[in-house]
This record gives structure tokens, sequence and C-alpha cells, in this order.
């Protein structure tokens, strides 16, 4: 059915969105937490990944970063790009970055962030006048209050990628209304592969939950139904036939990553569940499934209100139970994440749930206000579920306060007298500002004490990011970002083209070698630390670093492509040292028994599993080992200047072994491999160009490492010690890179838009035909002239302020069948 009064919506959502806004800010204001207070907001994957990533597409939409969409010359000696970029920026929202200067970019995350949860907010608003005509400012709360939920400002604001499922929920149960009414075929395709294009991941669940609300919508309408579940399955998966060129290369860029920590589902206590439902409450392994006092209120009386048809009140409430429970149950917690129980939080589809809550409470406020006796039974079950929560160690005292007070003023509010409806509507907000506000302020407050935390971007760093581009040298050498380490994606933050790199794409060939070469890493090897080595820099091309707040040149640089001779490749074992020389080709360490390196060699600890420090005379590093979650890199002590002394570990591990490294040995091997190596380089977005001397045999290796997707002179490449090889030739040599997966899904992708085509032309043929049998009908005596539009909704129905008139019943659902075109008798 049709909206009436478009005003109406537009109220709601902008109503919606100023309450989300204003509550996300004060929120944080009162929490003292960026950008409104000395507390850091920079939490685990937000600083890690997240204001890295933006940093890098505000580079690359300003033309000033290394590589392209396909490839990332920065991160990982060189990796693939396009997985990244559709997991974590292909959002509509993520280049508004670019509207703000490099150095705020945290606050333009912090912006885009707020203005997703806004739009969320609105498009809900929008959502529930279009699923059935009401009050617009009951609309504009409860779109709040699902913008609010606690999975969004507890869990998904510092995971702003996953904002984009919470505008995709209302947007596909759109799209769901649309097929229900046999329109939009263009739009509602288009619509799926948006959402799933700017996040897949909270988008399937998004689609899930959608796919449940059009059941539901369905059951409660009557009637076969068939028809319509063609019309959704054909346009979901037309969707997310066009979203292909994004999702198989992101698909096939997971099955090349260094596996992850894999978990076992184990349910949160009930309790604990109940009392995440109220405001002020914060847990890493409990559902955030706060929303706002109210929508449970008001989603429970449905069950009590005689005005609303048994069969409705029965399967929203079965909806919402269905949902609660799904999240508890091992195997449904399975297909509500893609079938892999994920590493961190177990509830990432609580956003769901608050919707389908609020679509419930809409089931019933839609018709009217509640009458007394369905508002007292919603209280009460509210009150049964608080109950429920108070043995639970995760409710707060102020949590339970709030909860109350909410609880009390929606019940007095819906039942205040006529006069009393500004008010009350106005304590309604103040309400849901209210709970939301402090639930994102004690949010705020927990994950600093349980989270890592992150410095945010701030003049020293714009000072190191300046200090780096001025030394940068590419393609002629590397820089690197080096130490101290700011965030784990550095080299995206700060510049130039290191081997740092987190992703859930971290290619399982880069995690091995840099690991293999003495590399440290942490979250189970997917997020690589620089390698600050004299023998990795030269074989990788680092030709400078920044190293105690400066930056230092290296003095022994091979360039990024070489000649080895033909020979068998080399073979990693157990000791990084030997893995090195095999890498570089010549013997440059020493492995004395005792621990004491001669005078005048880089003294270097390798300890993995150590957690401490490493001391020799004035120079102290930190190690930071433990598998499985950790690795602590190899790491150098300086130069030995005592005779016979040894390297002092304190803390607990094991103490690994020493190498000496011979600097004037490493330089001969680097001259010797110089000689031969290539006299031109050129790097490109998706591969690199080479000139190598005339007649040169042996084998060419890339700097690079060899993850699937490369070919080079029109095969695809060998591998030396994880790097790109293939046979020399002599003259120029080229190597392209495509991500894997880009050819099939750019293929399904037009497969699809055939598809979605050929139906669309399909859908305005017969229209037209309808159209003209109508005018027919409509020009013979009895016709249709001056019927009614065809909505069948018999009355207004929007409702009014709290204390207006309750249980005015709006157009009844079974009046109207998806696509049937059935009339409503004239004067309707």
């Amino acid at each position: 059915m049709e909206i009436r009064t478009p005003r109406a919506a537009v109220r709601a959502a902008g109503l919606a969105a100023f309450l989300t806004a204003l509550a996300v800010c004060a929120g944080d204001a009162v929490a003292r937490a960026f950008p409104f207070g000395p507390h850091r907001r920079g939490v685990n994957d937000l600083s890690n990944q997240f204001v890295p990533y933006h940093a890098h597409l505000w580079d690359l939409l300003h033309g000033r970063g290394d590589g392209g969409l396909l490839l990332d010359w920065q991160s990982g000696w060189g990796t693939s790009f396009l997985p990244d970029l559709g997991t974590y920026l292909t959002s509509p929202f993520a280049p508004l970055v670019g509207l703000f200067p490099r150095a705020d970019i945290e606050y333009a995350l912090y912006a885009v962030t707020v203005l997703k949860m806004a739009v969320a907010a609105a498009v809900t608003a929008a959502l529930l006048l279009r699923m059935r005509p009401g009050a617009w400012w009951a609309a504009g709360l409860l779109g709040a209050s699902y913008a609010l939920c606690g999975w969004s400002v507890a869990e998904a604001t510092y995971n702003p990628m996953w904002l984009d499922g919470l505008i995709a929920f209302p947007l596909l149960c759109l799209v769901g209304e649309w097929v229900r009414a046999g329109r939009h075929r263009l739009a509602g395709p288009l619509v799926v592969a948006v959402c799933w294009v700017a996040n897949f991941y909270t988008a399937y669940m998004a689609t899930l939950g959608a796919g449940l609300v059009l059941l539901v919508r369905l059951a409660v309408a009557g009637g076969s139904a068939r028809r319509v579940l063609g019309r959704a399955a054909l346009t979901a998966g037309t969707g997310v036939g066009l979203a292909a060129p994004i999702l198989v290369p992101v698909w096939l860029g997971s099955r090349y990553a260094h596996p992850g920590v894999a978990r076992e589902f184990a349910p949160a206590d009930w309790t604990d569940v109940l009392a995440r439902l109220m405001p002020a409450t914060y847990g890493f392994a409990t559902p955030a499934v706060f929303v706002c006092t109210a929508v449970p209120l008001l989603a429970a009386s449905l069950l009590f209100r005689r005005d609303v048809a048994r069969r409705e009140r029965l399967l929203w409430t079965g909806l919402v139970a269905t949902v609660a429970v799904s999240m508890q149950w091992g195997p449904t917690h399975l297909v509500w994440h893609a079938f892999a129980t994920p590493n961190g939080s177990p509830y990432r589809q609580s956003f769901v749930l608050a919707g389908v809550l609020v679509l419930a409470a809409w089931a019933g406020l839609g018709r009217g206000l509640p009458d007394r006796r369905s508002v007292l039974g919603g209280l009460g079950v509210t009150v049964v579920l608080g109950a429920g929560a108070l043995a639970s160690p995760q409710l707060t005292g102020w949590g339970l306060a709030l909860f109350a007070v909410g609880a009390a003023v929606t019940a007095g509010a819906v039942l205040a007298p006529r006069r009393a409806g500004p008010l009350a509507v106005l304590l309604l907000a103040a309400t849901l500002v209210g709970q939301a506000a402090a639930t994102t302020a004690y949010a705020d407050r927990e994950r600093l004490a349980r989270l890592d935390d992150y410095p945010a971007f701030g003049a020293a760093d714009v000072r190191r990011a300046a200090a780096l581009a001025e030394a940068d040298g590419w393609p002629a050498y590397r820089t690197d970002s080096g130490l101290p380490r700011v965030a784990a994606n550095e080299p995206l933050l700060l510049g130039g083209q290191g081997g740092a790199y987190y992703s859930s794409h971290t290619p399982a060939v880069l995690t091995e070698t840099m690991t293999a070469l003495g590399g440290g890493w942490t979250s189970r090897g997917r997020n690589l630390q620089s390698l600050d080595n004299p023998v990795t820099d030269a074989v990788f091309g680092v030709g400078a670093r920044w190293r105690d707040g400066s930056v230092v040149r290296g003095d022994a640089v091979l360039p990024l492509v070489t000649v080895r001779p033909a020979g068998p490749v080399p073979r990693y074992g157990p000791s990084p040292f030997r893995n090195q020389e095999l890498l570089l080709g010549a013997r440059v360490y020493d492995r004395p028994a005792g621990g004491a390196c001669p005078v005048g060699r880089d003294v270097l600890v390798w300890a993995p599993d150590f957690t401490g420090r490493a001391t020799l005379g004035d120079r102290s590093v930190s190690l930071l080992g433990g598998a499985p979650k950790r690795r602590a890199a190899m790491v150098s002590l300086g130069t030995q200047r005592v005779p016979g002394t040894r390297p002092v570990l304190t803390g607990r591990g094991d103490p690994g072994e020493v190498g000496c490294l011979d600097r004037a040995r490493l330089r001969a091997a680097v001259a010797a491999l110089t000689a031969t190596a290539a006299t031109r380089v050129e790097v490109t977005d998706s591969g690199i160009r080479a000139e190598l001397p005339p007649g040169a045999r042996g084998t060419v290796v890339v700097a690079a490492p060899r993850i699937a997707g490369w070919t080079c002179e029109g095969r695809p490449p060998g591998t030396y010690g994880g790097l790109i090889a293939f046979p020399a030739t002599g003259g120029p040599v080229a190597c392209d890179f495509r991500p894997p997966g880009l050819r099939a899904g750019v293929g399904t992708g037009l497969a699809a838009a055939l598809v979605l085509a050929l139906w669309t032309v399909a859908g305005a043929r017969g229209a037209r035909r309808v159209g003209f049998a109508r005018t027919i009908t409509a020009g013979r005596p009895g016709g249709e002239a001056g019927g009614t539009d065809g909505r069948g909704d018999g009355q207004d129905g929007r409702g009014g302020a709290p204390g207006g008139d309750r249980g005015a019943a709006g157009p009844r659902e079974g009046d109207v069948r998806a696509g049937a075109g059935v009339h409503a008798p004239a004067g309707g």
C-alpha cells in the first residue's frame, strides 16, 4: 500500500535521523571520548584496520597512493587490494572521507559513522510508514530506536563497515514490500546489489532477516505466496549476482588467506541475554540486544490487542521469539554467520533482532495507540523480562534504573490524556535519547577498559608521514614506516611500502614467508609486523625506514627485481637466520654456541615465544611472543662493543637463539646480485615491468610475495622462497596482477545484468497490456471508472499523539494482495 502523505515520511525520517545523531554525540560527549574529549576512541580493529584503510582510500581518491584498486604496493610487500576494498571500503559512504583533510581522517570516519546510523534510522522510519500508514512521530521514534540499538552503539560503532548492514536490513525489507506489490523490478535488485557491495557480511544477515519478515507479511495477508516468493528469489539472486565482481574476489581472497582461529559456539546464559536488553550494559561474548524500552513494551502489548487479528499477533510475536532463540542455538547460529563462528563477538546478527522488535511494535502502533489492557499486558511482560535479568553479572544499577524508568514513561505516555499528547511525545523522545546516550557512554568507557586502544592520529604522526614522504624513492627502493608501531596497517596510514599488513585476507604465503624469515605477528598470523632487519631490508629493497624518531638510510639494498643463478630454490628450515641466507644466496651470519658475538658484529635475537625484554649493554628491546596468538619478531640489539657480552633476556618463554651479522659479507652479497639485477623497474596499479641486462640467465626474482593472481611473461610464475620467480631470458620482462575471481565475478555480474534487463522489459510489456485492458474495461458501463485507487486503505489509520483515539483500526492486511491488482469496492 502507498503512503498517503509523503510529508509524513520525510518528517519521520528527519526526526529519526536527528534523534540518532543527538544520542550518539551526547553519549560520546558524556564519556569525554574522541572527538569530544581526551579519552581514546580507537580500539582494536578501528585503529588497526579501518582508519588506515580509509586513509589509503583518501590517498587513492587524491591520486597519492602506491597501487590502485587491484594491487596495493604499500602493504605486505605488495598484496591484492580488491578483496580488502570489498571488505572494508565499498560502502557508498566511504568516499566521503575524501572531503576532509587527510590529517583529520579519524574525524572523517567518526562523521561517517554517525551519518550511517542516522541514515539507518531514517530508512527504518520510512519503511514503517510504507508497511502501514501511521503517526509520523511514532515512526520516527521507532526508527531511531532501531538505529540506536545496543549492537549499533556498542559494537558496530568501532566496526563502521558493519553499519552498512544496519542500513541494509530496513532497505531489504523495503525491497520485500516492493516484491509483494509487484513493483520496482529494476530498483529492487539494484538496492540488493548496493547492500551486498557495501558490506557483504552484514548484508547476508540482513537478507536472512528481511526474508523472514517477508514470510510473516505474506502469512498475515493470506492467499497464495508462490509467485511473490519467486519474485523475491529472483530479485535477491539478481542483486547478489550484480555484486559478484566484488563478492567473488572477496570470497577467494578469504580462501587464500592465512587461517584464523577456529572457535566453537557457546551460547550465553539467558539471564545475560535479558540483561543486555537493558541500557548501559556491555559484554564482548553476549548479544548487544538493547533497544529503547518502549520497543519491547509495545511489541509485547501487541499480544494483548483485540483490534489486531490473532493470526498477525502470533506471527509477529513468533518471529521475535524465533530470531531470539536462533541466536542461541548452535546450528542456527552457524546459519546466521555463513556457517563459520566468527573470531570475536559471536552475536553479530543482533541488529536483526532489534529490527524485528521494532517491526512488531509498529504492527500494533501503526493502527493507533493500544488500550489500557494491552499496555498493562505489555508492561507485565517487560517486567518479567527485567526480573529474569536480575541474576546476571552483566546488569548494572544504571541500566536497571533506566530500564524501569523507560517502562514507566512509555506506559504513562501511551495512557496519558489527549491534552497531554505533545508532552508525552517529548518524554518518549527524551527516554529514547537518554537510554541510548547512556549505553553509548558506558560502552565507550568499557571498551577502553577491556580492549587494546591506540592514540588518535596526531601532529607527531603527521610529521612522521611527512618525513617518510620526503625519503620516498619508490620503486627504486622501498621506504618502511618502521617502529614504534602506531597501527597494524601502518604503511597505509603513514606512507611507504613496508611489510606490515593486517586484514581478513592476509595471504597464507605471506604469513609463512615472513614467519620463516623471523617476522613477528599477532591475531594468529593475520596481523604482520614490520621486520627491522638488515638482511630482509636488503632482499626486499628497503632503502629507508623510520627508526628511533628519524628516517635512516640503508647501505645495502637490492633492486626490486633481481636475477638469481640457476639452481634449486630455497627450502626453508627452522632457523630464520639460515632462511634469510638462503633467500639472499650468501652466508652472512655466525651463530655462536655461547651466545656471544665477536666485536663489530650486529647482535640479533630470535625468540618468537618469549615475552619480556632483551638487553645488550645500554640497548633494550621489548619482545611480545607466545603461540598461538602472538609471535615475537627477530630483533637487533645493535653492534657488539664489549668482547664476551651476551644478550640478557628478562621475562618468560624460550630464549631462542642469537645470530651475529657480518655487514661486510652482506654488502658483498648485495653488490654481486646488483651487478646482474634489473637496470630499470617500473610499477603500475596492476603489475611491474623491468629491463634486465642483455643475456641475463637464471631465475628472475621479484621482491614481492607470490600470491595468487600473478602472471609473468604470460604464465603463472613459480616461487623463490615465497617470492615471485620465473626463468630469465634477457631484455624486458613483465608481470601482471589480476585478483583471483575477478573475471568470474565480472562474468556473473554481466549475466545478472542481462537477466535484470530481460525481466524489466517483460514487466514493462505486461504493465502496458494490463493498462490497455483496464482502459477498455473503464469505458464500459459498470466499469472501474470512479473506483478507488486500489489501495484498499479503508481509512487514514495514521493514529494521533499519545492520548488520541485508541484502537483506531487501520487498513486490514488482507485487503491488499501483492501484485494481484485487487480493488476495494467504490468508496472503499
